[in-house]
């Protein structure tokens, strides 16, 4: 990684998170009676913006993404503003409303469930993205998911990737792309669940999970970074297999941010240039800091938080 290269980019998409907590979900026809509602800034693109600014000393962030002229996108231009990421590349359109998902979040074991649409940034092109080349490429790592159109995310792991930029995919959700795409990927970060989905194989325990490592390695990853939830987080390479354990969390409010709370993490780490396992015991730890809170975005946690976890559990 080239030492004038500097901070995170980030491409992917925002939304509305509107979160509704209640024992289970209604079936269908049936109405039931919640225990809980928050909006807040929300997508997987705006949370990982979120959390790398937090997680991060002295980094910039860059996030690319689309959204309306509405009231949702004004919480989301509010977030951003507050926590110093660069919005050069965030579009508003006009003619498209700003995405919205809707969260269903357990009050028996904090897991949730998710709709999103992406409204605006559903819209996302090739075009938006090669606007942006300027400030991909003079990232030290740049990182996307697949709640945008896949074009657009393999596009800017194109440019990345010619530029020498560390490149991170957070294939989420999980959906079918030609191997061509993870070739262009030095890690790749699926949880359990997208991992399955992805390889077609089993991710119960350690060891298939070792397995489905394998099957993203020869599809062309540089490393298979596999989140496996209490258990911490497998870090598999060509040259190890190395399960980095999760830290302790004494009461687990939500899951929702995790996994966005342990990609920024991830991502700010190795911009710092933690060496990458230094940095995926540091992503464990934002990760198990952002389940005892609330919410996506909010609940990401700040350096001072992460550094004294990780003092604590050495």
């Amino acid at each position: 990684m080239s030492s004038s290269r500097k901070g995170v980019v980030i491409l992917g998409i925002y939304v509305a998170d509107l979160a509704f907590r209640a024992g289970r979900l209604p079936r269908m026809g049936e109405t039931l009676l919640g225990s809980g509602f928050a909006l807040g800034p929300g997508g997987k693109g705006s949370n990982q913006a979120v959390a790398a600014a937090r997680a991060g000393t002295a980094i910039p962030v860059t996030f690319i993404t689309k959204i309306g002229r509405d009231a949702f996108a004004d919480i989301g231009l509010a977030t951003w503003k507050s926590d110093g990421i660069t919005t050069d590349y965030v579009v508003q359109m006009e003619s498209e409303p700003t995405g919205a998902a809707f969260i269903f979040v357990s009050t028996e074991t904090g897991d949730n469930a998710i709709i999103v649409n992406g409204g605006a940034a559903g819209t996302i092109t090739i075009e938006d993205v090669e606007d942006a080349a300027t400030a991909i490429r003079s990232a030290a790592v740049f990182m996307t998911q697949f709640e945008q159109p896949i074009d657009a995310a393999r596009r800017g792991l194109e440019i990345a990737r010619q530029a020498g930029v560390t490149t991170i995919l957070n294939p989420a959700p999980a959906a079918s792309a030609d191997d061509g795409l993870y070739g262009l990927c030095d890690y790749v970060t699926p949880n359990e669940s997208e991992a399955s989905t992805i390889t077609g194989l089993p991710v119960d325990t350690l060891e298939q999970a070792r397995a489905a490592g394998d099957d993203l390695l020869r599809r062309g990853a540089g490393v298979a970074l596999i989140t496996l939830g209490e258990r911490g987080a497998l870090y598999h390479s060509g040259r190890e297999s190395i399960l980095v354990p999760a830290f302790p969390v004494e009461t687990v409010v939500e899951t929702t941010g995790a996994g966005d709370a342990f990609n920024g993490g991830f991502a700010a780490a190795l911009a710092e240039g933690m060496k990458p396992l230094e940095a995926a015991r540091f992503a464990c730890a934002a990760a198990a800091l952002s389940v005892g809170k609330a919410g996506t975005a909010p609940s990401m946690p700040r350096r001072a938080e992460i550094d004294r976890l990780m003092k604590a559990h050495p």
